[in-house]
C-alpha cells in the first residue's frame, strides 16, 4: 500500500477528521524517494483543548513506524474546527525546498 494511503487511513481512523488532506510533496525535494515528504492538514474535534505540541505528539506517535522508515519530513497543520474556520479553511503553503539530495553534499 502506498505510504500516503497508509498515513491517510491511520489519521482517519484515529482522529475522525472534519477535514483531512495529505499531500505528497516528495517531488519538490532532491533524491530518489517518491514517498518521503508529506504535508498533513487535519481538522478534528479530537484537538479541542489540546495544545499544538500535544496534537503533534499524538500524530507522531500514530505515525512512528512511517517516520522511522521512508518518511523523511512531515509538515503538520492541525486545527480544531473553529481554528480552521478562522483560517478560512486554508493551511499555510509549503516553502520551496532549499536543499538538494544527500548525494549533492
Amino acid at each position: 500500500m502506498p505510504v500516503q494511503q497508509v498515513i491517510e487511513s491511520k489519521l482517519q481512523a484515529a482522529f475522525d477528521p472534519a477535514y483531512l488532506q495529505v499531500d505528497n510533496e516528495s517531488h519538490k525535494h532532491g533524491g530518489p524517494a517518491r514517498e518521503s515528504h508529506f504535508k498533513v492538514t487535519l481538522v478534528s474535534n479530537a484537538f479541542n483543548e489540546k495544545l499544538p505540541i500535544k496534537r503533534h505528539q499524538k500524530v507522531y506517535e500514530l505515525l512512528a513506524e512511517e517516520l522511522s522508515g521512508v518518511v523523511h519530513a512531515l509538515a503538520l497543520h492541525l486545527y480544531t474546527e473553529p481554528e480552521w474556520e478562522a483560517r478560512q479553511k486554508h493551511a499555510p503553503r509549503s516553502p520551496d525546498c532549499r536543499g538538494g539530495s544527500l548525494g549533492d553534499h
